[in-house]
């Protein structure tokens, strides 16, 4: 998921019944009270199983509603507003604990791929790969785009893309087929070809592997 705001990652808030650092959780998307969303990514909860809200709802609710359950304190990013949250069982909201240092390098790939899109519009006329190489790449980047920049390694015509697609393992077995009929291309515009036993790029007249040894066979 990706956080609009994602400097309230780096918060910390302590729970006033317990004193114990309260989790980061992503958001349930309805608010049980009104219906309506809690107006947050994410909410910091209290899921200390020992804290003396925690142990001593589940006797209040009984007594109060009849109801199995407790509570379990809230506060919302960026202040201190707060809300007690009724839960039927202690696992309420321990699936939803997220990790702020994983989401902050999620965030920041998602405004690198964002980046890398932008830069596609003009990678041929400043002969720049990275963004092209970074699109390819990034399996987690939009699969129209990673075709587009695809579709721009003939024209960019540098091999120093070959290395990293070679070593690359693809989920989509269409984008590395495409990625494998265009190095061919590549290799032969520069007069190059792969060694067959260690894959170096050589000269296409080579009969000896300047890398491996090996000697080639000639068509």
């Amino acid at each position: 998921m990706l956080y609009s705001d994602p400097s309230y990652l780096d918060e910390i808030h302590t729970c006033p019944y317990c004193n114990e650092k309260m989790s980061c959780c992503e958001a349930p998307p309805i608010h049980i009270g009104d219906g309506l969303g809690w107006g947050s990514e994410i909410l910091f909860i209290c899921l200390n199983d020992l804290c003396s809200l925690f142990v001593e709802g589940w006797k209040n609710i009984e007594e109060k509603y009849c109801h199995h359950a407790s509570y379990r304190y809230m506060e919302l990013p960026g202040s201190k507003e707060s809300n007690l949250m009724m839960v039927a069982s202690k696992d309420a909201y321990t699936g939803s604990i997220v990790d702020p240092q994983a989401l902050k390098k999620q965030n920041e790939r998602y405004r690198n791929e964002q980046q890398a899109v932008k830069d596609l519009t003009t990678c041929v006329q400043e002969k720049n790969l990275d963004p092209v190489l970074f699109l390819i790449l990034d399996e987690a980047a939009n699969l129209s785009d990673r075709k587009k920049a695809v579709s721009y390694l003939l024209e960019l015509n540098n091999l120093s893309c070959i290395d990293p697609i070679r070593n690359h393992t693809f989920r989509h077995s269409e984008l590395e087929m495409a990625c494998n009929q265009i190095i061919p291309l590549l290799l032969k515009a520069n007069y190059k070809k792969e060694c067959p036993h260690c894959f170096e790029i050589i000269k296409a007249q080579a009969k000896k592997c300047p890398h491996c040894k090996e000697t080639l066979k000639t068509t």
